[in-house]
């Protein structure tokens, strides 16, 4: 049953409130500002177009929202009020006109253009040049004290300086949270496990609206000007831009984006102008302002109901949208990283159609509440990939997102280990996503160094389907080569030679070659040293690979996984039929090495020798060489700009070697 005009209007009205609480009383948005702005509009051409609903408790007619009981009341000696919007060059055209057909002025007007800065509207009282009051702009008459929290904010002086400050000042402005620092708020929630915010502008009203201001004190908030409420006793310049540079010369900052521009031309430069700078900028912007500059025209135009006939916002392009999540997809990358993808119901946010977005992974997941139905919000800034910043409550159906315990792509077991966000793909030697990586590995200088075959080399090879895995380099002919780009007769003759060579190799150099998360070649060379032999490798259980230097639990976890793959075994048994031959590994009796029993650490930079060079020549000699500190140590190598690994061992009364002193243990005779 289709709605009546009043039905219609009641509804939007009713929406508009719930969103307006939401927005600028609990900080806590429940649609987009894009969503709002369609809705807002949709409300006033109705109302306009049906006068007999007008009403003057209308949300079209209002600023922002009620305060919070929490925070004690202002009233704001001048109301502080909105903007109104237009949204391309020939609604700014037509704001134009109406100015000059009240002005009854045909000449070209100059504006004062502003960043319209996405953050919280607030009121600074100065008298006698002294901050003694702040409020935020509530519902445009009442504001919530917030004085305390202000006086935080390092960039808003407490006093003024220069000379001829009004002995009575009301400055209007912004506080936002610049974006490196936003990003590095929820990076630091993340880590905690506690809740981060969705957007700058959240995360600025959220954090000034704290009842206890020394939490405000923590959050890294600024303050820009963008105008004066109230003045007694004071001499102000008659521009508009004039005056907010008399507020810099007083110390309070303003942004360095305002200029004065002519005319609609003049405006629509600035706009493109600041548009191309919005991802330069420190901090979020939404549009940009155009302000009537003489003071003169300012008061004879006036105001309406909720805005100032002399100003207006030119929004835009939204960089978040809201739409919903219909499904997701699980993606394996070239390292086996599993990444869910939320595929979208189509929306036109930050210049693009968006249709898919990244999920990050479960933790990401958990951490929004997502479910498939839920209405999400989209944010895209810039060139950066879409994301999906939050879920909203929603009537529609919904259902739990199931993480896969085998890889989409070839089935194989997918790990996670605990206290790791990334899970992965542990069929490295089979799995199509990881194909390229694993036999651009496999080939490397410190695994099979197979000469000639580069990345390109094997992209190629992957790409025309020659192979499929490490196993089939070693069925490879030449008339499969020679069509390939940039691979003549001798090119392919060397590279076939190298791969029958590279099946001469060591144990080591195999287990390394393999591609198991975390085992490289130092590892690799103590499992073969340890077990001797591939078969005892790959039947050790946890217990067994954690009693090898330099594998902990972590490790020992990858190894057993990756051997329990199937086809991962199918793809060693293949490489093994293919001709892959090592000498047998001679077993070493630690315990008559010299250093053997014995645990070192480097730190610092070694000028003699590299690290890599020093911790190979210690584990000949049978110690143990570990990445960190601890009471187990023995022993610690400080090079030069040695840290907080040197002073730890100083803690722990460890013995502490110089490089010289290394040298000489290691019995090396480096100039």
């Amino acid at each position: 049953m289709t709605e009546s005009i009043d039905q219609q209007i009641a509804t939007l009205r009713q929406q508009l409130q719930a969103h307006n609480y939401s927005y600028y009383t609990l900080d806590a948005p429940t649609i987009t500002d894009a969503e709002y702005d369609r809705q807002i509009k949709t409300l006033r051409e109705l109302e306009q177009q049906y006068p007999q609903y007008a009403s003057t408790a209308s949300p079209s007619q209002s600023v922002g929202g009620p305060v919070l009981d929490s925070f004690s009341k202002i009233e704001h000696e001048l109301p502080m009020l909105s903007l109104g919007n237009v949204y391309s060059e020939n609604e700014l055209h037509e704001f134009i006109e109406r100015i000059q057909n009240r002005l009854k002025n045909t000449q070209e007007l100059t504006f004062c253009v502003e960043p319209k800065l996405d953050g919280l509207a607030i009121s600074l009282l100065y008298e006698q040049g002294k901050l003694v009051r702040a409020a935020t702009r509530g519902d445009g008459s009442i504001g919530e004290d917030v004085t305390h929290n202000v006086k935080t904010i390092k960039n808003i002086p407490h006093a003024l300086q220069g000379n001829n400050i009004p002995v009575r000042l009301e400055v209007r402005g912004e506080v936002v949270m610049p974006i490196a620092d936003f990003h590095a708020f929820n990076q630091q929630a993340i880590a905690n496990d506690t809740k981060g915010f969705v957007n700058p502008r959240n995360a600025a009203a959220g954090s000034l609206r704290q009842l206890d201001s020394n939490i405000t004190a923590q959050r890294p908030l600024a303050f820009y000007s963008y105008g004066i409420g109230i003045i007694d006793q004071g001499s102000l310049a008659d521009s508009h831009y004039q005056r907010l540079q008399q507020l810099q010369q007083w110390g309070l900052p303003i942004t360095y984006e305002i200029t004065r521009e002519t005319g609609a031309k003049g405006c629509m430069t600035a706009y493109t102008q600041l548009l191309a700078k919005r991802s330069e900028l420190n901090y979020e912007i939404d549009g940009i302002v155009y302000k009537v500059d003489g003071i003169a025209l300012q008061e004879q135009l006036g105001f309406v109901a909720r805005a100032p006939r002399w100003a207006t916002a030119h929004k835009f392009p939204a960089q978040e949208e809201q739409t919903q999540l219909l499904d997701v997809e699980f993606q394996v990358g070239r390292t086996g990283a599993i990444t869910p993808v939320a595929i979208l119901k189509p929306v036109f946010v930050g210049g693009v159609t968006v249709s898919r977005a990244s999920l990050h992974n479960a933790d990401e997941i958990n951490r929004l509440d997502l479910k498939i139905g839920n209405t999400v919000i989209i944010r895209r800034a810039a060139d950066v990939i879409p994301q999906v910043v939050k879920s909203l409550p929603g009537a529609q159906p919904q259902r739990d997102i199931i993480f896969p315990v085998t890889c989409p792509v070839c089935d194989s077991e997918i790990e996670r280990i605990e206290g790791e966000a990334i899970a992965r793909c542990t069929g490295g030697l089979y799995c199509a996503a990881q194909r390229k990586q694993a036999i651009k590995y496999f080939a490397s200088r410190k695994a099979m160094n197979i000469d000639g075959l580069g990345v390109k080399v094997v992209e190629q090879l992957v790409d025309e389907q020659l192979i499929n895995n490490p196993a089939d380099l070693f069925t490879l002919q030449a008339d499969q080569l020679i069509p390939l780009e940039r691979m003549a007769a001798k090119k392919v003759a060397n590279l076939l030679s190298a791969i029958q060579q590279c099946k001469q190799t060591t144990l080591a150099k195999f287990i390394l070659a393999l591609g198991i998360r975390e085992v490289g070649d130092a590892t690799a060379k103590n499992l073969a040293e340890h077990f001797l032999t591939l078969d005892a490798i790959q039947n050790a259980d946890i217990a067994a690979l954690e009693q090898v230097d330099d594998v902990g639990e972590i490790v020992a976890r990858h190894i057993v996984t990756f051997f329990r793959q199937v086809h991962n075994q199918e793809v060693i048994q293949a490489l093994l039929a293919a001709g892959i031959h090592w000498p047998e590994v001679q077993a070493k009796e630690k315990h008559q090495l010299p250093l053997a029993g014995k645990t070192y650490v480097l730190t610092g930079t070694l000028t003699k020798m590299d690290r890599n060079e020093a911790k190979q020549a210690l584990q000949a000699l049978g110690a143990k060489v570990s990445g960190s500190v601890s009471k187990k140590t023995d022993y610690v190598v400080a090079g030069e700009s040695a840290g907080s690994k040197l002073t730890k061992a100083q803690d722990l009364g460890i013995t502490i070697l110089t490089e010289d002193e290394l040298l000489s243990l290691l019995d090396l005779n480096h100039p």
